[in-house]
């Protein structure tokens, strides 16, 4: 996986989960609009969701754990209910997609770059293929750790 746009950043080690950095921007209005650097992680030994931590510059981060398969499906259609949806922005210009966070009774609405986020998520599925999400849990084990409690 390659990268040479700017506000774009992926990292890519044998050793390391795979990352990708992006500068987003959150839609506040018509007209107004806010960069955000936003950091998403993929774990292979938790494959079934994205890590996305949006950092606003003076404030706090902010962690959202996302379906893998809800980003995917995002990028070319209409995807997730509820606190997450997102869906492919259409226009000419340029490839982009909306991703809507919503907490309680608050919302943000962003705007992505498709391109590297398409091909980040496709490192994720060559690493754990689709399908195959759960095919390395000991059952056993996760069972016995949900009936043992906190």
């Amino acid at each position: 996986m390659s990268s040479n746009q700017p506000g774009v950043q992926a990292r890519l080690a044998a050793h390391a989960p795979p990352e990708l950095i992006l500068d987003i921007e959150r839609v506040l209005d018509v007209a107004a609009r806010q960069t955000i650097r936003a950091e998403f992680r993929f774990d292979p030994r938790a494959p079934l969701v994205v890590s996305l931590e949006l950092l606003i510059e003076g404030g706090p981060r902010v962690l959202w754990r996302i379906g893998r398969d809800l980003l995917q499906q995002g990028l070319y259609s209409a995807s997730g209910l509820g606190d997450v949806q997102m869906w492919p922005k259409h226009s000419e210009d340029r490839a982009t997609a909306w991703l809507q966070l919503a907490s309680r009774d608050m919302a943000a609405l962003f705007e992505l770059p498709v391109p590297p986020l398409e091909e980040w998520l496709e490192y994720t599925y060559e690493l754990v293929p689709a399908g195959r999400e759960l095919a390395e849990i000991d059952w056993e084990a996760a069972a016995t750790d949900l009936l043992q409690g906190p």
